[in-house]
């Protein structure tokens, strides 16, 4: 079976569900909103110019969790879905999605957001199976730590390749989709990479080297 394999964040989705939760968090009075806001577009900026330090990450994105009840985060989260993930929806992201389910490949979800942010969106999306940073729990509560390797970067590569191992399978054939530099080397690691919405080093990378450039942010 050959895989199709997606990022999440600006690529099936029309922005970053990560960083978007660190902002819902400051609307929502949970986090110190001046101190919050401006460590949370440091982050970001690190990101989209590949210089994320994503353990000095996490330990800031992953505290919020450790400081809140399981019940209140739910319903935090609920709220988020309604009130940020829904405009962000990209029914060209559904229609690329079906398209390789028709042709019998298996639909994945790879994404260095933390599994808290990203699983309900996942399903929401009809994608069950999720390669994604996982945090830390204890005692039914998250404990602000990270669990194993974080799937960014190489990392991101690293984790997919456990993921085979476990399943029995291979990259023979497989589709990756995603919009961002961090994510090169898995890109280079799949039969079929291709470049969704990228930015500019991701752009000129795909098209030096004859990478699809598709767009998922046409109208429904």
């Amino acid at each position: 079976m050959h895989l199709a394999l997606f990022d999440l964040d600006n690529t099936l989705i029309a922005g970053d569900s990560d960083y978007a939760w660190g902002e819902f968090l400051v609307r929502a009075g949970k986090v110190d909103a001046e101190v919050y806001r401006a460590a949370n577009a440091r982050f970001y900026e690190d990101y989209r110019r590949g210089q994320l330090d994503i353990h000095a990450y996490l330990r800031f994105a992953l505290a919020p969790l450790a400081a809140t009840e399981p019940a209140e985060l739910t319903a935090l989260h609920q709220r988020f879905m309604a009130e940020v993930i829904a405009p962000m929806w990209l029914p060209g992201a559904e229609r690329l999605i079906r398209s390789h389910r028709a042709r019998g490949h298996r639909p994945v979800i790879v994404t260095a957001t933390n599994r808290f942010v990203v699983e309900p969106i996942c399903l929401r999306l009809g994608i069950a199976e999720i390669i994604a940073t996982e945090p830390e729990t204890s005692g039914g509560r998250y404990t602000g730590r990270v669990a194993g390797e974080p799937s960014f970067g190489p990392g991101k590569l690293s984790r997919v390749r456990l993921w085979l191992a476990e399943q029995q399978l291979s990259l023979a054939g497989s589709h990756f989709y995603s919009d961002s530099i961090n994510d090169l080397p898995l890109l280079e690691a799949v039969a079929h990479p291709v470049a969704v919405d990228p930015d500019d080093a991701l752009r000129e990378i795909a098209q030096t080297r004859g990478w699809p450039v598709i767009s998922l942010r046409e109208s429904a």
